[in-house]
């Protein structure tokens, strides 16, 4: 992977998203689908939680609050109580990155920790993993959201390298994004209580203005690059194929990294950046 051009360097700074085909060869691709599936098999996890962001009730339950710092099964609404599959879960996560050596292998490859510092990383921290799986018939809705009001970093840091395991189409549930709209301000904060459990705090109550939404396909081995506060979306999958995708969320080690997010680690895992 050569390094960006100055052209895709000004598209992501004016649109904060940049697309990259064929970043990962479909062996790679496939290196992770197959250890999924052994991660799956292997699994001796009872958990039923549900992970939703239409109704988030998961994000008060400790087996979601404590996964920061391990590998943990999320399943969708519709499958609720099903062993672990490819077919009933939503998503694995959050810390495959550091936990599983083929997935720590993925995100530490030369042209990956390149590409962050591309788009100005200093020295990038690995903080959050997630394998979405995106089922046929039942994948659901990924609502309206930016990713810096869920892992807040002071000043805002966070960005989301999105890479298409499988086609990712209109029909089976793609991103879309409001390219631009990184340069407004977050509408809202999602944070611990300190009596326990979550909550979202509005800090603006204007909507997204999603008539202006762009699709954003992607063929397997596609990297897309998603700014921390570009608005994005993706439907529920109603079609016959899944739409596996592989999610690595990053920080910049000196921005301040709230003691309130959501998403945290024990003492003895802090985060790593690309070197191990």
């Amino acid at each position: 992977m050569d390094a960006l051009t100055r052209e895709q360097k000004n598209s992501f700074d004016e649109n904060g998203v940049l697309i990259l085909p064929d970043f990962f060869a479909n062996e790679e691709c496939d290196s992770l689908i197959s250890r999924m599936a052994e991660i799956i098999d292997e699994a001796n996890d009872t958990s039923s939680t549900v992970f939703s962001t239409t109704n988030r009730t998961h994000s008060q339950e400790d087996y979601f609050l404590t996964s920061g710092d391990k590998i943990r099964f999320f399943y969708e609404q519709q499958s609720k109580g099903s062993a672990p599959s490819e077919l009933s879960l939503n998503k694995v996560g959050h810390a495959l990155h550091d936990l599983d050596p083929v997935f720590s292998d993925f995100v530490r490859q030369k042209k990956v920790a390149e590409l962050a510092s591309d788009i100005g990383f200093v020295e990038p921290l690995l903080l959050q993993s997630m394998y979405i799986f995106k089922p046929p018939h039942i994948g659901g809705e990924v609502v309206w959201h930016t990713d810096h009001p869920f892992l807040w970093t002071d000043p805002p840091s966070v960005m989301g390298f999105w890479v298409a395991l499988e086609d990712a189409t209109i029909e089976n549930g793609c991103l879309w994004c409001l390219p631009g709209l990184h340069k407004q301000n977050p509408k809202e904060r999602f944070r611990r209580k300190d009596g326990g459990g979550t909550e979202m705090i509005t800090l603006d109550n204007t909507d997204f203005p999603t008539e202006e939404k762009i699709p954003l396909e992607a063929s397997k081995g596609t990297l897309v690059v998603l700014h921390g506060l570009l608005p994005h979306w993706s439907s529920a999958n109603h079609s016959e194929s899944s739409r596996h995708a592989f999610t690595l969320h990053m920080i910049e080690a000196s921005a301040h990294y709230r003691e309130d997010n959501w998403l945290q680690r024990s003492p003895d895992m802090p985060l790593k950046g690309f070197a191990i």
